[in-house]
């Protein structure tokens, strides 16, 4: 590529909710990049409680890891059911209960604070399972780093913080978030270079793009937007983009052949040569603004 395939950017791609196409447009930039580059992308799923990159790209698993959070266990002998520990968690994840002294790892976010302000040191942490990050390539050679969270649990931050750290320096790293403008779509995006928001133009796409872009704006991570569905709805989300000063990168118009072969699980750039360019565009619109 030119100049500005130097740039080792980390791109975020998210959406203000589900169904927008954002998943297609991670995956479809992550191949677009790899194709003109000849190599040097990296694609990172972290909807870690609905991953499904993979089902796009069909990346060769070759490595799997296990992701633990501690979480507290009490020594009912040295415990003197003071609840200090009760009253310092955050999320009510102990409890003291006249003698009884209850644990939810469930609500457990690991933060160690309960250990920590314990009077008498009667409890420890102990590790406890809560999802697994896969690492493989693609045909292409992109390098695919994906998490999954075990069914059940109620934080997906600790998988998400696991899949982060995969992130090389030395590759363009296209990152996959989860849907909304929770928490963990704010893990996913926090520190990243841009974020890409893919929305449709519907009174609801534009009703999510709003929140999502504040989100971005109150964590400083410089954000466009990728109209698909072009051609459906109304002016409304190019009305807003022109006030908010906002850039429209792409769009991608409404098109049958474009749903079946996301159907047939192929992404734009595998199922249309003609997509590869205007991806690679967009790359160029954002790595060009990290240079101003």
């Amino acid at each position: 590529m030119n100049e500005t395939a130097k740039h080792k950017l980390t791109i975020s791609v998210a959406a203000g909710k589900g169904g927008t196409g954002k998943t297609l447009v991670a995956t479809s930039l992550a191949v677009a990049l790899q194709h003109r580059n000849g190599g040097g992308v990296q694609l990172l799923d972290c909807d870690v409680e609905e991953p499904n990159a993979d089902l796009l790209l069909q990346p060769r698993l070759e490595h799997q890891e296990d992701v633990h959070i501690l979480v507290p266990e009490v020594d009912l002998d040295v415990c003197t059911r003071c609840g200090t520990c009760a009253r310092a968690c955050e999320f009510s994840a102990i409890a003291v209960i006249r003698q009884a002294v209850l644990t939810f790892p469930e609500l457990c976010a690991g933060c160690g604070v309960c250990s920590y302000a314990c009077p008498v040191k009667a409890i420890t942490e102990v590790e406890r399972h809560v999802g697994v990050v896969d690492a493989g390539e693609t045909e292409e050679g992109i390098a695919f780093v994906g998490g999954r969270v075990d069914v059940g649990e109620q934080r997906s931050g600790p998988v998400t913080k696991a899949v982060k750290q995969h992130i090389a320096d030395d590759l363009i790293t296209i990152i996959d978030a989860p849907p909304g403008t929770s928490c963990p779509m704010q893990e996913t995006i926090e520190d990243t270079d841009y974020c890409v928001l893919v929305t449709e133009p519907t009174p609801f796409g534009l009703s999510d793009l709003g929140a999502a872009v504040e989100t971005c704006r109150a964590l400083e991570v410089p954000c466009g937007v990728i109209i698909n569905r072009d051609g459906v709805g109304d002016a409304g989300v190019d009305q807003y983009c022109a006030e908010e000063e906002l850039p429209v990168l792409l769009r991608i118009p409404q098109q049958r052949k474009i749903a079946e072969a996301y159907s047939r699980g192929d992404t734009l750039t595998r199922a249309f040569a003609e997509w590869v360019e205007p991806l690679c565009n967009v790359f160029e619109q954002i790595a060009a603004g990290q240079e101003v």
